[in-house]
């Protein structure tokens, strides 16, 4: 049976429903796998079906305790939306927004929905999620109207785009939103402090803290190199909380053959910093116009430090950071070059992969159309709305305004109504 230790070492190994459920460990350290599984390539390589491949990778993660034919009927009903490789200059972008919310936290949070209606019980359990963009309303989506199963999302006030905001604020069966005078660090730390001083509630969470939400996003990894039949290739990745990174090192550690990592960053640089050689490199975070990606202190680190030697790390990813100037002058060169609009995040990647050897995959993480003002900032327009954005001005909204203070949100969960 595969089992889960803590990164912080303080606690026994645990199955992977334990794992998904609590979100956290009891010690305040993240899970993480006890062994690193073998993929085997004949399981991923050509792949045409994206559930028959995905069943074939997440098996080994999960060992027995979700019967092969049930996980692939969960992994259909989550992932069923395109996930096209497209050419972008010179580079490959794995485009991961064509689901319901738009955003690659499709692929975590519609299968770990799934997963853990699988595993809880009849007692109420209270998932909490940060967001500093496209995670919340993902989660609210994927878990809206599951039994059993009620969302409290947090977001910072003020730092997301309207259209997220949007996303994340209409009314949904089972769900809550909060708008947190602070930052997204001061929203992941009230979400981890009562993850581990959670009173009389039964709570978990849904970002990438939790494994449950990381061990799906290695699918598309796999995709990837699957679509373009490479034998090896770099992959660039924006980043914020480092969970997308780390589940592609996840994957490269089981055997998928990626060259090396490009780890693309806003002018929140911790991360590349540290990299660079820093060894006091996180600080508060600072907004960005690539916003989902502004986090100081990213949770996932942690994961990273445990699975790999500082110098191993340094070796296998290379970091990088841009500015909300560079980034807006990304969307414009790719734009007058290729015809093609990326959103900011994907625009950071697509400056960071700039100038890299052929292949190289870039994930593009979010719609263009979810950031109008910054598309036409950079073109002079803004582009053409996706389909569903605009239905969500009709829609009837829920939203309550909070202090930083877990404790507060406590009480306030409590008291759901």
């Amino acid at each position: 049976m595969m089992r889960y230790v803590s990164t912080r070492e303080q606690t026994q190994a645990v199955t992977f429903a334990t794992a998904l459920l609590r979100g956290l460990a009891p010690d305040g350290g993240l899970y993480v796998p006890q062994n690193i599984p073998t993929v085997n390539p004949g399981t991923w390589e050509k792949s045409t079906d994206f559930g028959t491949m995905a069943t074939n990778v997440l098996t080994p993660w999960l060992g027995d305790e979700i019967p092969e034919a049930e996980l692939k009927s969960i992994l259909r009903s989550a992932l069923n939306f395109p996930v096209p490789l497209v050419r972008v200059g010179n580079a490959w972008v794995l485009e991961l927004f064509h689901g319901p919310t738009l955003s690659f936290k499709d692929f975590g949070a519609r299968t770990m929905a799934r997963l853990m209606n699988r595993f809880v019980d009849g007692e109420p359990l209270t998932i909490l999620v940060a967001t500093s963009g496209d995670t919340g309303s993902a989660v609210a989506d994927g878990f809206s109207g599951l039994p059993n199963l009620r969302v409290a999302v947090l977001y910072p006030k003020g730092q997301v785009s309207s259209i997220q905001e949007r996303q994340l604020v209409v009314r949904r069966e089972g769900v809550r939103a909060f708008a947190v005078d602070g930052t997204f660090d001061d929203c992941q730390a009230m979400v981890k402090i009562l993850l581990v001083s959670s009173g009389q509630l039964r709570l978990s969470a849904a970002n990438s803290i939790n494994v449950g939400r990381l061990l799906p996003q290695m699918l598309y990894y796999y995709w990837a190199f699957a679509s373009g039949e490479w034998k090896s290739a770099d992959v660039c990745v924006p980043c914020g909380n480092l969970g997308n990174l780390t589940a592609g090192v996840l994957a490269h550690l089981c055997g998928l053959p990626v060259s090396g990592f490009i780890a693309a960053h806003n002018a929140n640089d911790g991360y590349p910093r540290y990299l660079a050689g820093e060894t006091d490199a996180f600080s508060a975070s600072i907004r960005t116009l690539s916003n989902a990606m502004d986090v100081g202190r990213p949770s996932n680190f942690e994961r990273l430090k445990f699975m790999l030697s500082d110098d191993r790390m340094r070796r296998m990813i290379r970091g990088s950071s841009w500015s909300d100037v560079e980034t807006l002058a990304s969307i414009r060169r790719v734009y007058e070059e290729t015809g093609y609009i990326a959103d900011p995040h994907t625009a950071v990647g697509l400056a960071a992969a700039r100038g890299a050897s052929d292949p190289v995959i870039v994930l593009s993480t979010a719609h263009p159309a979810k950031f109008p003002d910054t598309i036409k900032r950079a073109l002079g327009s803004a582009p053409e709305a996706a389909s569903g954005l605009n239905s969500l001005y009709a829609m009837p909204v829920r939203v309550q305004s909070i202090e930083a203070n877990p404790y507060i949100l406590r009480s306030e969960l409590e008291n759901w109504d």
